[in-house]
């Protein structure tokens, strides 16, 4: 598709948007689409396959990566954490003898300590995500993929441990030999969640780790059903065969799949109506289209707010040529 028709044509004012978020990439996308639409026309869905308990907190990795990008908060050089925080508290924790593998800031803290008060005394994760983000200023709304537990696991010769282990424990250094998700049996996503993607007239897979990021809020039972019936489109985290941060280009070839662009269309397939790829990666348009879906090809890279801005007005004005179309 020629990109240079999506300059002449803006999303309506009443376009209705969901993406679906996880991790560093994740947060980039969901804030340009948050400085370009109101908060009345986008919902952003995190996946909270990542969670877990650290230290009796209960932590949420991709929630807070969302929400403090949102809230402008978020440590620029790293993507997660936030901003000029302090690690105090981890490191007389570290003389006492604990283990501090899971980097928590001071200030961080006191969103985990919060989060972990507020379940304990029966509140739903998304009813505390939203006080979260409705107390750091986020207008836009941000849901939780579900309230239940739901971890992803990963297997590895080393055995099986949960994504923090080895993300963040062991640098993502285990092979991948696979994935299962923890509690995806009695999981099911909220009222909310939905409630939106019912109510979405686009729906955008960011472009997060497709296997980690974004495989377990498509694997809660009814998502895919929704999505089956609404214009989608994703965009690819791969760019030029490698990836901007993260280990997805190394699952892919862990997996025995060379990444690419086209394989992260081809893992998508069948729930796309549209997909977006880099520039440099304009060559592969004719086989993501033979694939059943419209490919485009635009600048992706998302250096800083300007290039999350740019890219984040293209998304939906690609949308809506495909509601059109």
């Amino acid at each position: 598709m020629d990109t240079s028709v999506l300059k002449s044509r803006k999303p309506t004012p009443s376009l209705k948007v969901v993406a679906l978020a996880g991790g560093v990439g994740g947060a980039k996308l969901a804030q340009g689409l948050a400085l370009s639409l109101s908060p009345a026309q986008l919902c952003v869905i995190v996946n909270s396959g990542d969670d877990f308990e650290y230290l009796g907190l209960t932590i949420c990795p991709d929630l807070d990566t969302v929400t403090y990008t949102l809230a402008n908060l978020a440590n620029p050089e790293t993507g997660w954490g936030i901003a000029s925080d302090t690690f105090h508290c981890l490191a007389n924790l570290e003389k006492l003898g604990e283990e501090t593998w899971f980097r928590l800031g001071d200030r961080d803290l006191a969103t985990h300590i919060y989060r972990t008060t507020r379940l304990r005394a029966g509140e739903r994760l998304t009813v505390i995500t939203q006080k979260i983000s409705h107390n750091l200023g986020i207008e836009h709304t941000i849901l939780p993929m579900c309230d239940t537990s739901c971890r992803t696991m990963v297997m590895t010769p080393q055995g099986e441990m949960d994504f923090q282990t080895y993300f963040v424990r062991y640098g993502w250094q285990p092979v991948i030999q696979g994935f299962r998700w923890e509690g995806i049996e009695s999981a099911c996503p909220s009222g909310e969640v939905l409630a939106a993607l019912q109510a979405a007239d686009l729906v955008v897979i960011c472009p997060s780790n497709p296997f980690v990021s974004i495989d377990p809020i498509l694997n809660l039972p009814g998502i895919k059903q929704i999505i089956h019936t609404k214009t989608t489109l994703a965009v690819s985290p791969i760019i030029g065969g490698e990836v901007v941060k993260g280990p997805a280009a190394k699952m892919f070839r862990e997996l025995g799949i060379q990444p690419s662009a086209l394989s992260v269309a081809e893992h998508y397939q069948g729930l796309l109506t549209g997909f977006i790829l880099d520039s440099v990666d304009a060559s592969l348009i004719e086989a993501v289209n033979a694939l059943g879906m419209t490919a485009c090809a635009m600048p992706t890279l998302m250096s800083g707010t300007a290039e999350r801005v740019t890219v984040a007005q293209g998304v939906p004005q690609f949308g809506v040529q495909l509601l059109r179309a």
